[in-house]
């Protein structure tokens, strides 16, 4: 095993050093904001609440509390540096690509041939993606575990083989069983990363075929695999829960929508259709990976020769596998490995509005590289290419991979890159969405509006279009203009609250507080427990001199959003601070104060500045002086320049003088 191992850290290395250049792109705008730029949570690092909402959180549609605190960890050490980020990206992808050439090496024998599987899987540029896209951490941390688990399975599989006791038998001691919970505590561990995972007991059956023999095809017997199926029933039942809960968290509503698309939105035959379109796009781009990006839309029909042709392509694909079940078994199962582990995502159950995604391959290809490389060389050896020939042609393969793959890894380097590339290759509403804000974000406005209006055009009925065009012209000090863009997009959804609201702040920009305020009661009679009405209520209301009302909404807003820091913060603000005393609510301000400053672990100075506004409101001077006494600490650790205002307050604390603002905007705090 020395060996082995050696080559299996040395292709570890070249993988490392081929990915290193992922380290100068940066974060983009699908998915970063959620799990890292804009997450306070995960930027806190590694705290107590932090660890309780990694495991109880909803957010991004998915539940996988192990991908929660590797963000975590990498925010630990490197705050917001993406760097950082995409380095253990690398390093983990490193060292999956040297696990699956000790696992495939262990199925098959072939020192060689393993080496350049593992070698196609480590620089295939379809994989790109899993490691340049800081979100898709949950991809090579699941996929980590899960190579982990196939090389534990197949040592108690091999033990059992090796005694022939398929029942019962044991190899030495009590390895056999140390590795069947081996295998099954790294299952959970994937699980707890990604939950496409679930088909992995199923692999599991296929390694119980090929290489392992511990039942055949061909003499068939239901007892035999009867045991085999009862063996894995702790594994069934882990798939089954993790199955059951990913399907109500993506059925749960984030930013307005659910993960998993209603049977309304995507017909069966539409879903059906798009299987044998999405399973053909995989092989092709496994075999030419050109034109990837990052987003490949839904077609909006479908031309019934092109899914009729394609359909026929994968079951001659599965028939002449079927058929080579006792003479090229390995064929069958490398086949069933790539199809059945991309099942979760083929859109049957549809996550999301994308027909395929280049991330998905990534455990799917072992699976493919397997049976198709395995062919191939039975191939070479009938006509007996020599040794040099062969070692050219295989280095020819992965030069050509590493060449794709540092183009990729340059198509991340942000998110116009990404997108503009994107809308090249297959333009979508969707990525003209993502590059308009990549341009917002640069301040780059008209350009931006450019981008939504070119969305509109490709689908006029997709709300977040005019929703982002409007957000640009409001940027652009055009009222008039995003109010009619909220007006377009309430045509295509009457009854959507968020066009509702901001339809209420273009109002409110204009001077019509009324016609606001009637715009946004509509928004939370349709919505009662979506906050945004009832912030943008509250500053209408604090602007107009009606403070009371404008905190009833506050805080009726924070208890709805009670993991959102920056409103925790805000209602603490109003409510601690307030000239008008019949507006403030010293007890609440500290409550919703201290839960913000929890979620931020202590490290945002305006926050633990507000809890100190809320601790003097209470009558509590002890802690306030404290309290702002930190406040000024973490913000000279933070370079800030502009403390006065917090020295300020802290002479006030000192002499039991609470804090005190006028809300109206034309009035200056005093």
């Amino acid at each position: 095993m020395p060996r082995p191992r050696l080559i299996a850290l040395l292709l570890a290395l070249v993988t490392l050093v081929v990915y290193l250049p992922v380290m100068r792109n940066g974060f983009v705008n699908f998915d970063d904001g959620d799990y890292i730029v804009k997450n306070p949570v995960v930027q806190a690092g590694w705290t107590w609440p932090g660890v309780k909402w990694a495991f109880t959180t909803t957010c991004a549609n998915n539940w996988h509390p192990l991908t929660w605190l590797s963000h975590m960890t990498d925010c630990q050490f490197f705050k917001l540096n993406p760097a950082g980020h995409h380095f253990v990206n690398a390093l983990i992808h490193a060292l999956n690509s040297g696990l699956v050439f000790l696992f495939l090496l262990r199925l098959t024998g072939k020192s060689w041939a393993s080496l350049f599987m593992a070698a196609l899987f480590a620089w295939h540029p379809a994989h790109v993606e899993s490691v340049a896209w800081a979100s898709e951490r949950k991809d090579t941390l699941s996929t980590f575990f899960a190579l982990l688990a196939l090389l534990s399975y197949t040592r108690y599989a091999r033990s059992k083989v090796a005694n022939r006791e398929p029942n019962t038998g044991t190899l030495d001691g009590r390895r056999p069983t140390l590795d069947y919970w081996a295998a099954f505590m790294f299952l959970t561990l994937g699980l707890l990363a990604k939950p496409m995972l679930v088909t992995l007991p199923f692999v599991f059956l296929l390694l119980d075929f090929w290489p392992l023999k511990r039942f055949s095809v061909a003499g068939f017997k239901i007892p035999d695999f009867s045991r085999l199926l009862i063996e894995k029933i702790p594994f069934f039942i882990l798939i089954a829960a993790s199955c059951v809960t990913t399907f109500l968290v993506q059925s749960h509503e984030f930013h307005g929508h659910a993960a998993v698309a209603p049977l309304q939105s995507f017909r069966l035959d539409f879903r059906f259709g798009n299987l044998p379109l999405a399973l053909a796009g995989y092989i092709a781009e496994l075999f030419w990976p050109v034109n990837l990006c990052v987003f490949y839309p839904l077609p909006a029909i479908y031309v019934i020769p092109k899914v009729a042709g394609t359909a026929l392509l994968v079951i001659t694909i599965s028939i002449v596998a079927w058929r080579w079940r006792m003479t090229r078994p390995y064929f069958l199962m490398g086949w069933l490995w790539f199809t059945g582990t991309l099942m979760p995502v083929i859109g049957i159950v549809q996550v999301g509005s994308q027909a395929m995604a280049d991330r998905y391959t990534y455990i799917p290809s072992i699976g493919f590289f397997l049976a198709v490389m395995l062919l191939v060389g039975e191939a070479v050896e009938k006509i007996r290419l020599s040794r040099k020939v062969i070692a050219i042609l295989g280095g020819l393969v992965c030069a050509t991979c590493i060449f794709g793959t540092e183009h990729q890894i340059r198509t991340w380097e942000d998110s116009e890159t990404l997108f503009r590339q994107a809308t090249e290759v297959v333009d979508s509403d969707t990525s003209r969405i993502n590059l308009g804000a990549a341009l917002e974000e640069k301040n780059r406005l008209e350009e931006a509006a450019e981008q939504y209006v070119a969305g509109l055009e490709l689908n006029p009925r997709r709300p977040e279009l005019y929703n982002n065009l409007a957000h640009v012209l409001d940027l652009l000090n055009r009222p008039a203009g995003a109010l009619a863009a909220y007006r377009a997009a309430l045509k295509v959804v009457p009854q959507d609250a968020s066009q509702l609201t901001g339809a209420g702040y273009e109002l409110e920009r204009l001077g019509r507080y009324d016609e606001a305020l009637a715009e946004l009661a509509i928004a939370t009679n349709i919505a009662p427990l979506y906050a945004a009405p009832h912030i943008q209520a509250a500053h209408i209301f604090y602007k107009t001199g009606r403070d009371p009302e404008g905190a009833a909404e506050i805080l009726f807003a924070a208890r709805l959003k009670s993991h959102d820091w920056q409103l925790l913060a805000d209602a603490a603000h109003y409510l601690a601070a307030d000239e008008n005393a019949a507006a403030r609510n010293g007890a609440a301000a500290v409550q919703l104060a201290l839960r913000a400053d929890d979620l931020t672990g202590g490290k945002a100075p305006f926050i633990t500045d507000t809890l100190a506004m809320a601790f003097a409101e209470a009558g509590d001077f002890t802690n306030a002086i404290a309290a702002e006494q930190h406040a000024i600490t973490t913000a000279q650790a933070a370079h800030m320049t502009d403390l006065e205002p917090l020295q300020h307050r802290l002479e006030l604390f000192q002499n039991h003088q609470p804090w005190r603002e006028n809300f109206r905007p034309a009035d200056a705090a005093h």
